[in-house]
This record gives structure tokens, C-alpha cells and sequence, in this order.
């Protein structure tokens, strides 16, 4: 039996940051694991 698909995305794990273990916030077709905090440090 197929799953509607609106209900496979709701149950997804949420992501967690590899480097500190926080929740990302998702966005729309993005690919990055980091959270903000990490993605902030790397950039600096």
C-alpha cells in the first residue's frame, strides 16, 4: 500500500548537526547538515 506522500515528508526524522547534535532547521531542497551556529563558524 502506498504512503500519500505529504504524509512520508511530516514523518521524517528531524536532521541533527554532526558537529554540536542540535536539530537543523530544514529548508526547502537544502543539502546542508550543519546548523547555523556551525555553519557561522565555518565560514569565519
Amino acid at each position: 500500500m502506498l504512503q500519500n506522500p505529504v504524509e512520508f515528508f511530516l514523518n521524517l526524522s528531524k536532521k541533527i548537526c554532526p558537529e554540536c547534535g542540535e536539530s537543523v532547521e530544514d529548508q526547502a531542497e537544502s543539502y546542508i547538515l550543519e546548523c547555523e551556529h556551525c555553519l557561522s563558524k565555518k565560514v569565519e
